[in-house]
């Protein structure tokens, strides 16, 4: 029997991140709204790129790890979801309070899509290395970058949002490994 309860450990690894984005809106409040989903999308680039950097050299100048990168690339994830539903602003324009409700509703959407994708691949990402979810979010990043270049249209292929959903469900299964991995210790 399994000893893993993915559905749990996804919502435990969803509420690290939800209590990291409550507490930075508390400190400067939805500033990210000012962002348009192209810069989300490079945000996301430099932490997935930062990740790579600390996995390859295994050195942080700044001293902090990968967890707090994955952290970083969910929340921003979501906030790109919020960017490409609402539209950037030239301000804050909502409320810390709606910014979490949203926040809520988009980490539900992600929660019920790994619900999905985990049934058909039958838990394969935890035979997976953390460094190939950077590697998958790297390429959903470049993936997301030749849509914006084309004005969102793609051909045959799932938009912007769909690769932002898939960033954010790899990221949680990194934060769930390397959660799994500190526990072990």
């Amino acid at each position: 029997m399994d000893k893993h309860n993915t559905n749990e450990e996804f919502s435990e690894a969803l509420a690290r991140c939800r209590e990291v984005f409550a507490a930075k809106l508390g400190d400067y409040g939805p500033s990210w709204r000012i962002l348009r989903p192209e810069a989300v999308t490079d945000q996301l680039f430099i932490k997935a790129k930062r990740i790579r950097t600390l996995q390859i050299t295994g050195v942080s100048a700044v001293g902090e790890g990968i967890l707090p990168e994955f952290i970083a690339i969910v929340n921003y994830g979501i906030i790109g979801v919020i960017q490409l539903r609402s539209g950037f602003a030239d301000q804050k324009d909502m409320s810390a309070e709606r910014a979490l409700e949203l926040y809520d509703g988009i980490a539900r959407e992600a929660m019920e899509l790994m619900i999905r994708k985990n049934t058909d691949y039958n838990e394969a990402w935890r035979d997976m290395r953390v460094l190939s979810y950077d590697d998958f979010i790297l390429t959903k990043i470049a993936r997301t970058k030749e849509i914006e270049d084309n004005a969102g249209v793609t051909r045959v292929s799932e938009g912007i949002d769909s690769n932002y959903f898939d960033i954010i469900n790899y990221a949680v299964f990194g934060i769930i490994k390397l959660t799994e991995n500190e526990s072990c210790r």
